[in-house]
């Protein structure tokens, strides 16, 4: 069979040749055949294993002729080396996962040939070969085309047919091959059909006796699809009945396929790799590469549904057998608790039973004098010389077995006009289980009786004889009460889930409110149309740089890509914006992939760059939603010496357990590492346990691990005994926590961790900062980034200042608290990667709807209801006057950075507008406790019922009066961030505060603020002042009292609106990983 051979360029223009393989037609007269695949749809499939052993990358024997410099490798185009196409396979079936793990096998045999470039052979396959140069005929390519047309737009034919028609095709190639003595040179493979189609079977031929595998055994094919991106595979050849050394294998083409790349090798270490170029073959396909990149990215969707529907499975078995394991410990704990009552219950029967008696002389008798459970009896009285013998209506209040079910007989009695005396009695069924029946008499019936004759607080009890055996009524006591404790522990966990799925509820509510408010914060800057970027769509981003460092420039250019900048499709190109039709905004508009998860974009001056926009080098993000793929886990560390609950002390340790959950709850992996002091809250540790040791400074540390909060807590424990004081802070502390911050990165080092970020604080941890930029970061923990906040600057300010000379970012717990001190010495210098994020609150912890200290749980639906309830037990519980009037609440530490003489003031001026004060808090200094004790003393006395100053530490006290007060005044002289106005928005009471720090960030006023408040996406919240004298603390405490009693329905509203706003951590948490992501950047 003579071969034409035609080089061309591949479908998606790759500029290299291609194989092309169509039979020379006027030379063997046979018309090309096209087989349907529907022959060989029942065949049986050949699974195949995607191979991890490498290609030999030099070397590798070869039996075949060297060809001439420059020469095509025989007949297929060149390919990258095998090195290259064995990282790709190795890739392709990490993407592809469980996608491409079986090829078929065609069960027809037919041949082609295959071509080279530019040059036609008379190739005899296993014969002589008559090489020459191309004398086609003019009309030959015609003539081929017309017989392919013709053959493709054949009539499918049967199976019979087909079998006839491959039979003649082989008899064809053999006659074809036994004419030709000689073996061929110019080609050693060829397949069948010359046009590959996707969908459909081909056979492969290999001339094993002129490749590398000439004296090989065993030959084989390894092969992918798509650039050995898809499903790679690996199949065994085997020889044909071709005359001479060819060997095939038949192969499937998947529909998705538009390029087949393979090798030939033995099994074992010898190729046939085309001289490290590899083979290809460009296969005819609805699919090129740029639609086979979205098919893979639906693919990789696909799978990860199909993952997340296993998982959410193997979470339902495991949560179904988790309940199932605390039903039973459940049950077995009613079953012990019922045991234990009827023990209890019996001793107690027992012991009354020996005082009981069939009737009392002169004082009480039954009729008839024999009776049992379940009769009907007379139960006689004799008034006289009782203590109810002056009244005219006498009840029987009863029950049995020692009021067993409480008071469950009532009856009137009469006057007995048969006996002498002052007799009464009352007809009485005897419950049918009693052996003792109880009760007492009364002067009305249950609920309007207030004289009782009980027998001098003995009650009178009469023996019942037994209607069932003792111990007979014991077990079916007991599984009565079983029963009971069943039904009200599932009516209680019913209750609980209800609770907590509407909770859940209100959290996720909650949570994507923020994100919407997250979105549009910096709407006058920058944001998408439409304002949730979904995956697979397109956007237009809008811009103004009129508030921007390119104000003003002629042109401004759209730079961006996605997944932090890593995605593979690199940096989109940059594209000039055009004028919007909504003012000063420009518009571009960007195509987001599916496998996109976070859109990243800056802006420059003109497409060389030139001035950026980068958002103050944080550049713009915005989330993508409905992404086939999900951002990698960060690892973040904190260092810290306080948390809560298990070491608070401050607002410190509340910070880092509230934002490291936070930050978990997005997915990342967040880890910290305390001292392990002797005075931990242990109860708040989970599975606490040794876990190893180390060895640092010359003293062996012991590590601990633990769960709090759901958290990973590693404890270290210096052997030393330099953590054996009893306490957090007061004991050489300098000294303490620096050897603490040494061996927390020695353990990090010698565990061989390697944290993202290495989150320090305050002080007492900053020694972190320079240690691991100075020792740590160039002795294996290089891949981290410090990251350094700021709680409190008034201590150890030497200790921060070095820490923000070495830090990669620093932070401090507000906005407005950043711009205060940032001429403070420890700051100035490095302002530049200084940044104020506000703190949050713990929504579990200060939660309304699920506090137990607060006698009503309520939501912003029943804001009213609930703080009515809580008001009136906070008045009762403090003695106050139980009138609707506005009760202040102040909860602080009585310092004068919190404004003591402020807070003195308004006591007085909430008094003289008719309000309540409620106060709780106390002083670190003894001076100001006295004087406070003093002022106590006097306002009590002076304002009886209207003031409480409660000089304590009180945490479920301070439940109720968040929740029972109408308003909570902070009126600190500076405030980094505050947690109680937060805290106070929470439960629906309105904040009066001095315009400070976080207090400034987070309270707007309701007459001052409207515009600033609209400029973050909120409501007012509040009220507010500037100065620091008692005029200022009216200004806003005047306005507050007025509103609640001129405007109620409006104030209740305002109660109802703070509520639904979010102080939680779902805000700062997306923004300290905007920062984490900003220090990996830097």
């Amino acid at each position: 069979m003579e071969m034409a051979l035609r080089a061309q360029s591949p479908l998606c223009s790759r500029g290299r040749p291609v194989l092309v393989v169509r039979p020379a037609a006027a030379t063997t007269g046979l018309a090309q055949s096209t087989i349907g695949r529907s022959r060989f749809t029942g065949g049986r499939l050949v699974r195949c294993m995607v191979s991890s052993s490498d290609y030999p990358k030099k070397n590798p024997r070869r039996t075949s002729t060297p060809k001439p410099k420059g020469t095509a490798s025989r007949g297929y185009a060149s390919r990258p080396t095998a090195e290259s196409s064995m990282k790709k396979i190795e890739q392709s079936s990490t993407v592809e996962g469980d996608l491409g793990k079986s090829n078929g096998t065609l069960h027809g045999e037919a041949t082609q040939q295959a071509s080279t470039a530019e040059e036609s052979s008379e190739i005899d396959l296993p014969g002589n070969v008559a090489s020459r140069a191309e004398k086609d005929e003019p009309g030959t390519k015609e003539e081929a085309s017309q017989n392919h047309s013709s053959a493709s737009s054949s009539m499918p034919m049967d199976d019979e047919s087909i079998d006839r028609k491959l039979d003649e095709y082989r008899g064809k190639i053999s006659a074809l091959v036994s004419s030709k003595p000689e073996p061929s040179t110019s080609a050693s493979c060829f397949v069948f059909p010359e046009v590959v189609k996707a969908d459909s079977m081909i056979n492969l031929y290999l001339n094993r006796s002129m490749s590398a595998l000439a004296s090989e055994p065993d030959v084989l094919i390894k092969g992918a699809f798509n650039g050995w991106r898809w499903k790679s595979f690996t199949e065994n050849l085997h020889k044909s009945e071709l005359r001479g050394d060819w060997w095939c294998c038949k192969l499937y083409i998947p529909k998705q396929a538009y390029r087949l790349d393979f090798v030939f090798f033995n099994g074992g270490t010898v190729y046939e790799n085309n001289n490290h170029n590899d083979f290809f073959l460009e296969i005819e396909s609805d699919i090129d590469e740029h639609s086979f990149e979205d098919f893979l990215v639906e693919e990789k969707q696909k799978e990860l549904e199909r993952l997340a529907a296993e998982e959410a499975e193997r979470k339902r078995q495991a949560e179904e057998e988790r309940r199932r394991e605390e039903e039973r410990a459940a049950m077995e704990a009613d079953r012990a608790q019922a045991k234990s009552e009827v023990e209890m219950k019996k001793e107690k029967l027992h012991q009354m039973l020996s005082s009981a008696s069939r009737y009392a002389d002169y004082l009480w008798y039954i009729e008839p004098n024999t009776y049992k459970g379940g009769d009907r009896v007379r139960l006689y009285y004799n008034r006289s010389s009782r203590p109810l013998m002056h009244n005219n209506e006498i009840w029987m209040h009863g029950g049995y077995n020692n009021w067993i079910d409480g008071l469950s007989i009532s009856e009137r009695l009469v006057k007995s006009h048969e006996k002498d005396g002052d007799w009464w009695y009352a007809e009485v069924t005897l419950p049918e289980r009693a052996l003792v029946l109880d009760w007492v008499f009364a002067d009305g019936p249950p609920g309007n009786a207030r004289n009782y004759d009980n027998n001098g607080r003995q009650d009178f009890h009469a023996i019942v004889p037994n209607n069932i055996p003792e111990d007979m009524f014991w077990v079916e006591e007991e599984h009565r009460i079983f029963r009971r404790l069943q039904q009200e522990r599932r009516e209680r966990e019913h209750a609980d889930r209800l609770k907590a799925e509407r909770s859940a509820k209100m959290k996720a509510e909650m949570k994507e409110k923020t994100m919407r408010a997250f979105l549009i914060s910096q709407k006058h800057i920058v944001y998408t149309e439409p304002l949730e970027v979904r995956a697979g769509t397109t956007v237009d981003v809008f811009y103004n740089p009129s508030n921007t460092v390119l104000n003003g420039k002629p042109e401004v250019w759209f730079r961006g890509s996605f997944n932090r900048w890593t995605h593979p499709s690199g940096p989109l190109p940059p594209q000039k914006m055009v004028k919007a039709e909504n003012g000063s905004h420009l518009r571009a508009t960007v195509r987001v992939p599916l496998d996109a998860y976070m859109m990243d974009f800056v802006f420059s001056e003109s497409e060389d760059g030139g001035i950026y926009d980068n958002r103050n080098g944080m550049d713009y993000h915005i989330p993508v939603s409905d992404s086939v793929a999900k951002e990698p886990p960060m690892h973040i560390v904190h260092i810290a010496v306080e948390m809560a609950p298990i070491a608070k002390v401050g607002g410190l340790g509340d910070v880092v357990t509230s934002l490291s959950r936070a930050v978990q709850d997005l997915g990342h992996n967040v880890e910290v590492i305390l001292p392990k002091y002797d005075c931990l809250n242990l109860s708040n540790v989970m599975d606490l346990h040794y876990q190893q040791s180390f060895t640092w400074g010359g003293t062996e540390i012991k590590v601990w691990f633990g769960k709090v909060e759901d958290l990973p807590v590693y404890f270290l424990e210096p052997q030393n005994g330099m953590f054996w004081v009893g306490c957090v802070y007061g004991k050489n502390d300098e000294s303490r926590f620096g050897f603490f911050c040494h061996s927390a990165l020695e353990f990090l080092l010698q565990k061989g961790s390697s944290p993202d970020i290495i989150h320090c604080h305050d002080w007492s941890s900053a020694p972190v900062a320079w240690l691991y930029k100075e020792q740590y970061a160039l002795n294996g923990l290089g891949n981290g980034r410090v990251v350094f906040t700021i709680h409190n600057l008034e201590f150890g300010a030497h200790h921060i200042g070095k820490a923000m000379a070495h830090c990669d970012k620093a932070t401090t717990v507000s906005d407005t608290y950043s711009k205060e001190v940032a001429g403070h010495g420890a700051i100035a210098p490095h302002y530049f990667k200084f940044h104020g994020i506000r703190n949050g609150i713990d929504p579990d912890i200060w939660d309304p709807y699920t506090d137990n200290f607060i006698p009503v749980h309520y939501t912003s639906e029943n804001v009213v209801e609930g703080k009515s309830a809580a008001k009136k037990a906070l008045q009762q519980m403090l003695g106050l006057q139980q009138t609707d009037t506005p009760i202040v609440g102040i909860i602080s530490r009585l310092t004068v950075q919190k404004g003591i003489h402020l807070i003195k003031h308004a006591i007085y001026r909430t008094l003289e507008r008719n309000g309540q004060v409620v106060l709780l808090g106390s002083a670190p200094d003894p001076r100001i406790q006295g004087d406070f004790t003093n002022l106590a003393s006097r306002l009590h006395g002076e304002y009886h019922g209207r003031v409480k100053l409660c000089l304590t530490y009180d945490e479920p006290l301070s439940h109720l009066i968040y929740a029972g007060a109408d308003f909570i005044l902070v009126p600190s002289i500076f405030e980094p961030c505050g947690l109680t106005q937060l805290i106070a928005m929470r439960y629906g009471s309105i904040p009066i505060v001095r315009k400070t720090g976080g207090l400034y960030d987070t309270v707007f006023d309701v007459d001052d603020d409207k515009y600033r408040a609209q400029a973050q996406g909120l409501e007012p919240n509040g009220f507010s002042f500037e100065g620091a004298d008692s005029s200022s603390v009216d200004y806003a405490l005047d306005r507050a009292i007025s509103t609640f009693y001129d405007a109620r329905d409006w104030f209740n509203s305002l109660c109802k609106r703070v509520m639904e706003q979010d102080w939680s951590w779902n805000r700062p948490a997306l923004d300290y990983m905007e920062l984490y992501h900003s220090a990996r950047k830097n």
